[in-house]
């Protein structure tokens, strides 16, 4: 989905929500949220919900409610959207914690019945980060680094804070040549 196919598809939940007297906000990652933000120009499988909002803040998902799965899956026939075009599939991340002070680099957008919290350019530095050491190295998590011309300093503090979720020497390791094939070198003690 490019841009517009991701509006029409967000509006089209949105209004279908609302018609059935729903309402859902959610926090937004990945390729979603640099596409919405104009970050980057290319185009999506899907669009990642991490957590739900709420009055105390983002909280862990299992998966999606019924009446949002229900009326995303109604968008998806009407729009010829994979079954999965909305998914809760990086929620976990939310329970290993969200980097500090994400709530406030978050830009809102509201589509009648949804509202939708776009992960910042900073938070989405760390969670491409972890995607591309974690979930797939060499993939489009390190182009999208690439696109946001994540600096030195940026990179390293969204190394420590992946190190939160995964404090392992593999891990470290694999971390370490993620940022080399990024151009940055670390030293010992620095992450």
């Amino acid at each position: 989905m490019n841009g517009e196919e991701i509006e029409a598809a967000l509006s089209a939940l949105g209004a279908t929500l609302a018609e059935r007297g729903e309402k859902a906000s959610y926090l937004v990652i990945g390729g979603t949220s640099l596409i919405l933000l104009g970050l980057v120009d290319r185009a999506t499988y899907d669009v990642d919900v991490v957590a739900e909002v709420a009055p105390t803040g983002y909280v862990a998902l299992t998966g999606l409610p019924d009446p949002v799965a229900e009326a995303a899956g109604q968008v998806a026939r009407a729009l010829g959207l994979d079954e999965r075009w909305l998914n809760a599939g990086p929620a976990g991340m939310t329970t290993l914690g969200l980097p500090d002070g994400i709530e406030h680099r978050v830009t809102v957008r509201r589509f009648d019945g949804l509202t939708v919290h776009l992960a910042g350019r900073e938070d989405l530095i760390c969670f491409k980060l972890y995607a591309a050491v974690d979930l797939s190295p060499g993939s489009r998590h390190l182009d999208d680094i690439r696109a946001l011309r994540a600096t030195r300093p940026e990179l390293i503090a969204a190394a420590r804070w992946t190190r939160t979720h995964d404090d392992s020497t593999p891990y470290l390791a694999n971390l370490r040549a993620t940022l080399a094939e990024l151009s940055i070198e670390t030293v010992d003690g620095e992450l």
